[in-house]
């Protein structure tokens, strides 16, 4: 048997297991990410022919193929979305991206240099590649597919989703300010890289992504609901691939104009949405990036689980252990809690949407990316084991609490409703989202 021949087998058997899995867990205490996980780990452990894989060295396959799982994901979490855009409306988003956001950076980078005894930039550097809340992992918590109704979402899931759909991008700035700190490193820790980043990676590249991904909305809105002539209307066609070539039209146009790419596609993704709410296309392309999507993330996580039994953590210490446990079970739900204060969360919301922090596919990109640019006076394999024990924790703890817990509120909200008068109909999906448990 050749390696070419089982990789083969491999793929076909795992892309089958992708479509069934999720049907299989659904209900129980597991996901998908978790199983297939745990399946790398179990593969590499038998006498199977699998590749060597180190993520240090394999960094610029690590770097792109992740890349591609978020945009695909980011993609897919803004075209579920059925709320409108809006300062009231999206309060909680902005809240958790505005205060949790902050705060996170903030304590993790500061464990990261009280614990670990990095220097500033490698702490900074930890703390904004483990900041942003994931979208490719977090499925069991997030919206389900576009519907015609803008009150259906509960808040918890619109909360997380909307969440993860913004901060991948804006976790980019972060990321700039580490990397320039350590290159500022060798002539004396001078402030003067302040005032360019301030400029360029933060007013600059956001600004390119924001306004990239509204006008490669608005262009695609039109040629897929309003296009004169049938033949291009893309919506008449009804084929779902053109959500790729959109997720990589605005990805590679706002990298060419040195945007955040990943703030422009969830952005083209809302403006796409909102060009026809309510027009059935949008599940087309929908479903078909959540295919894709659910591919790429399984195959991520089984090379993973791979990577992980071929020792990528053999560089983990405890006190790196410690660093991403506390973010995990203390540092986001409690950040995540203090920016819920005031909105229209009930209490059990906040607690679940504070504990769900997911982190995943978005950080392994944004250290391969960093690693990619400068050293970081600490060695690779160390940020390597502390980034990719936070994930492994992560799906784990995530994977088999996010049913229970969205299960349960669900349940809450539904009693809630039959309890409610609603002039002898049956409650509505509207009516039961409305409710604050």
């Amino acid at each position: 048997m050749t390696l070419a021949d089982f990789l083969f087998t491999l793929l076909g058997a795992g892309a089958l297991a992708a479509a069934v899995l999720p049907r299989l867990v659904a209900r129980r205490p597991l996901s998908m990410p978790l199983v297939f996980l745990a399946g790398g780990i179990l593969l590499q452990l038998l006498p199977t022919p699998l590749p060597e894989i180190d993520l240090a060295r394999d960094r610029v396959w690590v770097e792109h193929l992740t890349e591609i799982c978020v945009i695909v994901s980011l993609m897919g979490a803004g075209l579920a979305l059925n709320r409108p855009f809006g300062a009231r409306r999206w309060r909680a988003t902005w809240r958790l991206l505005g205060i949790t956001m902050p705060l996170t950076v903030a304590a993790t980078g500061l464990l990261a240099w009280w614990l670990l005894d990095w220097p500033p930039a490698a702490a900074l550097l930890l703390a904004a590649v483990l900041a942003p809340t994931d979208p490719v992992l977090a499925s069991e918590v997030r919206v389900g597919a576009p519907t015609d109704s803008e009150h259906d979402e509960d808040e918890v899931r619109f909360a997380l989703t909307s969440e993860a759909g913004l901060n991948d991008g804006l976790a980019f700035p972060v990321v700039m300010a580490a990397i320039a700190l350590t290159a500022a490193a060798g002539t004396g820790l001078s402030g003067g890289w302040v005032g360019h980043w301030l400029l360029v990676d933060v007013l600059y590249s956001c600004a390119v992504g924001v306004l990239a991904g509204l006008a490669v909305g608005k262009l695609l809105g039109w040629l897929f609901f309003r296009a004169a002539r049938e033949v291009v209307r893309l919506s008449e066609h009804r084929e779902g691939f053109v959500a790729l070539g959109a997720t990589f039209l605005s990805y590679g146009v706002t990298e060419l104009a040195h945007g955040y790419g990943f703030l422009a596609v969830f952005v083209t993704a809302c403006r796409i949405r909102a060009a026809e709410r309510d027009h059935g296309y949008h599940t087309v392309l929908h479903d078909f990036v959540e295919q894709v999507e659910r591919l790429l993330t399984a195959g991520l996580l089984f090379l993973l689980g791979v990577c992980v039994a071929q020792g990528a953590l053999a560089d983990l210490t405890w006190r790196g252990a410690a660093v991403g446990l506390l973010l995990l079970l203390v540092t986001r739900p409690l950040t995540g809690w203090i920016a819920q204060v005031g909105t229209a969360a009930g209490p059990r919301e906040r607690l679940v949407t504070a504990f769900f922090g997911v982190r995943g596919i978005g950080s392994l990109f944004y250290l391969a990316h960093a690693l990619g640019m400068e050293g970081f006076h600490v060695p690779s394999g160390e940020l390597w084991a502390v980034v990719a024990f936070t994930v492994l924790a992560s799906v784990v703890l995530h994977g088999v609490t996010a049913t229970p817990a969205i299960s349960r509120l669900d349940r809450l909200r539904r009693l809630w409703a039959q309890d409610r008068p609603h002039t002898g109909r049956t409650p509505s999906e509207d009516d039961v989202a409305d409710e604050r448990p």
